[in-house]
């Protein structure tokens, strides 16, 4: 038995594939306070006493990371370097605010230390740690009650000797790790920043990863590049697993998409307390430049753009009198109102109004709602915007619907691609919900809700595979074949029987960034390099010199993909009536379950219901099921 397991912030997903190939899937009620103890329950569900293979996409390092809960970390760097971190880059992230808030540093500036050392840019040795201000720095370390500690000194991605040193003299404080293991690359800032994350979330993995495999279950985690790990790996490297969830429904969503025949897409997943959305332009998407809540992670990331809106979403009314929703969230706990214990009204409050929702749908009727406190809710907002509740309830979807447009075209408009030639693939609980109204906005013509919709990132675990990355910085350096082969020996030796994969970072002499591309060897990839700088930015000059900054070897063992069973034929029975609000007036409206449909087109309006999601068809669309059951939306 093999299990995907997607914990969000609202939901924790299970999809369970059985030996016969068999597929069900359920939600639990997430719990931030104890994430594991959820986990644990779902898999004494789905396997009782039997052991399974697990793939998991954690949000532990991300909500410590997010909520500043991580551990007390101090940051060892060379003497005279210890306020890297809180200078930083002369990047202004909002260029036109005379008043930014200053961003709020992972560790106090009376936790950075300073080692007497140095490293020269080229890998020489200059000044070797001196032991004694060794031991005097650790009885600093101790006194200052630390939990884990990140080393990140000049240079130690040429020559790690020092960084070696520095480690050894310190093990045993606590949770310890060096940037030559984490991210052993050119640029010391993005360099101390990913460490310094590694360290701080890392002890909160390993205990929580600790809790899981004290159960009878291999537990893989699934990485942000969309690959999984060994639990024991991931705790040693947690920074690579900060955006594993949503990385899952990147990988189930161009899965499912394929099968049904389109390449092109546009991922969008929206959850409880987040909407990801991502592009697929025929192959997956990567980055080794991503940040997370301003912060600098440099591991391979699929390129991921999130937005504080989903189905709890808090809506309010701010001091200058306009609706806004999100970022906040009402989360798992207490929920939206209408989930029994919250009173501020959310996005999904507002669909319960509106008819969308009702308790015998939401997760097969295992979960009551109630519309009565959802109307309270909205009605508070109604009252302070001076409208009626409905005005008010579709006003909340209309502000979100703004803010998750805004995020598709960050990811399509915004990097030269039309959204008009994709295809948008829904998912998560309120996907569905809000798809059509945002396509139609985008002048995208083709949604896709594909099957199990409500769970694909814990799909999406089941079909990724087994991936490890290794790199090693160049910056003026020669000698690539040599580096290339004693990272494939590392990466031979931790992963038996993977397929092995070379890229590099290139850049012309004097650039500030790099691209990546394949390698083969230096003139095939300073071709392809000129190549992917031409589509890039639109120029190239093949005269100018490339340098090589990284190489990069990924290790990569395929799994076997689940398949989807065919659904069963079309149900004869016929689609019930309910009142929705629609275009600013109630209407009796088909509801089907997706059972009900079948291959032939049908004409919206209508709802259409999923175990633990809803597809809202606005009157002017088509839908019909596809070959493989997803859910296919066109506008003529």
């Amino acid at each position: 038995m093999r299990i995907g397991i997607d914990a969000g912030g609202t939901f924790t997903d299970f999809i369970v594939l059985h030996k016969d190939g068999r597929m069900e899937s359920f939600k639990l009620r997430s719990n931030p306070r104890a994430p594991a103890r959820v986990i644990l329950e779902g898999l004494a569900r789905a396997a009782g006493t039997k052991p399974a293979d697990v793939v998991h996409g954690s949000t532990v390092a991300t909500n410590a990371l997010l909520e500043r809960k991580g551990a007390r970390t101090a940051l060892l760097t060379t003497k005279g370097f210890e306020d890297l971190l809180h200078i930083g880059r002369q990047n202004r992230a909002e260029l036109y605010n005379l008043t930014p808030l200053p961003r709020r540093p992972l560790v106090p500036r009376k936790l950075c230390f300073g080692v007497p050392e140095r490293t020269l840019y080229d890998g020489a040795i200059a000044a070797r740690p001196d032991p004694a201000a060794l031991s005097k720095l650790a009885q600093a370390l101790r006194r200052a009650r630390v939990e884990a500690v990140a080393v990140c000194l000049l240079h130690s991605y040429q020559n790690p000797q020092n960084e070696k040193e520095v480690a050894a003299a310190l093990a045993g404080l606590g949770y310890l790790c060096a940037s030559h293991q984490v991210s052993p690359e050119f640029r010391e800032y993005e360099r101390a920043s990913t460490t310094l994350i590694n360290a701080y979330v890392g002890p909160l993995m390993d205990a929580y990863l600790k809790e899981l495999e004290n159960s009878r279950h291999s537990i893989s985690i699934l990485q942000s590049n969309g690959g999984f790990l060994s639990a024991a790996q991931a705790r040693r490297q947690a920074v690579r697993t900060v955006l594993s969830g949503p990385a899952g429904g990147v990988i189930g969503a161009i899965h499912l998409a394929r099968l049904s025949g389109y390449r092109r897409i546009l991922g969008f997943d929206m959850g409880g307390t987040s909407t990801d959305v991502s592009l697929c332009d025929g192959a997956v998407r990567e980055t080794t430049e991503a940040s997370v809540d301003g912060f600098p992670v440099r591991v391979p990331m699929l390129d991921i753009h999130t937005v504080g809106a989903g189905g709890g979403s808090l809506a309010r009314v701010d001091a200058g009198g306009l609706l806004r929703v999100g970022p906040e969230s009402a989360g798992a706990d207490p929920g939206p109102a209408c989930y029994g214990i919250g009173s501020q009204a959310t996005v999904t409050d507002a669909h319960v109004v509106m008819g969308r929702i009702t308790a015998r749908q939401f997760l097969g009727g295992e979960m009551e709602i109630s519309v009565d406190r959802a109307a309270k809710a909205i009605d508070a907002v109604a009252n302070s915007l001076g409208m009626e509740r409905m005005q008010a309830a579709e006003g909340i979807i209309r502000v979100a619907n703004a803010n998750m447009e805004r995020a598709i075209r960050a990811v399509s408009i915004e990097r030269g691609h039309d959204p008009r030639r994709f295809a948008l693939i829904a998912f998560g609980g309120g996907g569905g919900l809000h798809a059509c109204h945002i396509a139609a906005e985008l002048g995208i013509r083709t949604v896709v809700v594909p099957r199990y919709a409500e769970g694909l990132s814990a799909l999406g675990m089941l079909l990724a595979d087994r991936v490890r990355d290794y790199s090693a910085g160049l910056l003026g350096r020669a000698g690539f074949a040599k580096a290339f082969r004693e990272l494939e020996k590392q990466a031979r030796q931790e992963t038996r029987g993977a397929r092995i994969e070379r890229t590099a970072d290139l850049r012309y002499a004097g650039q500030s960034y790099e691209l990546n591309v394949p390698w083969r060897n230096r003139e095939e990839a300073a071709a392809a390099f000129h190549k992917e700088h031409h589509r890039v930015y639109g120029y190239s000059d093949p005269a100018r010199p490339v340098e090589v900054v990284t190489i990069r070897v990924r290790a990569r063992v395929e799994t076997r993909k689940p398949g989807l069973r065919p659904l069963p034929s079309p149900s004869a029975a016929k689609p019930e009536l309910r009142k929705l609000y629609l275009d600013g007036r109630w209407r009796q409206t088909p509801v089907f379950h997706r059972n009900q449909i079948g291959r032939a087109a049908k004409q919206g309006p209508a709802l259409i219901l999923d175990y633990g999601s809803t597809t809202l068809v606005p009157s002017n669309w088509r839908f019909r099921l596809d070959r493989t059951g997803n859910l296919e939306l066109k506008l003529p």
